[in-house]
């Protein structure tokens, strides 16, 4: 298993939101099919075929929780997988 494989668990598990690295989470996001837009601090994500949108802001070095756990619903709502990478 191999290093997101196991960052895509462990925001699927809800375990340790506060531990998640914000450079992780949008490279997560940009496997799975989302584009970036940036303006200043602010990550914005989207994808055509979701609804919902991402706006991102790193805490230091890592995600907010509430915003990991924003990702998480979204990921499973649509059942997102991420591609072998």
């Amino acid at each position: 298993m191999g290093k997101y494989d196991k960052l895509f668990a462990n925001i699927l598990s809800g375990r340790n939101d506060k531990s998640i690295r914000f450079n992780e989470l949008i490279h997560l996001l940009r496997n799975i099919g989302f584009s970036e837009r940036i303006k200043g601090d602010h990550h914005i994500y989207y994808r055509q075929d979701i609804e919902e949108i991402f706006n991102l802001q790193p805490n230091g070095s890592q995600a907010k929780a509430y915003q990991v756990k924003q990702v998480r619903t979204v990921i499973l709502k649509y059942n997102l997988e991420e591609p072998n990478a």
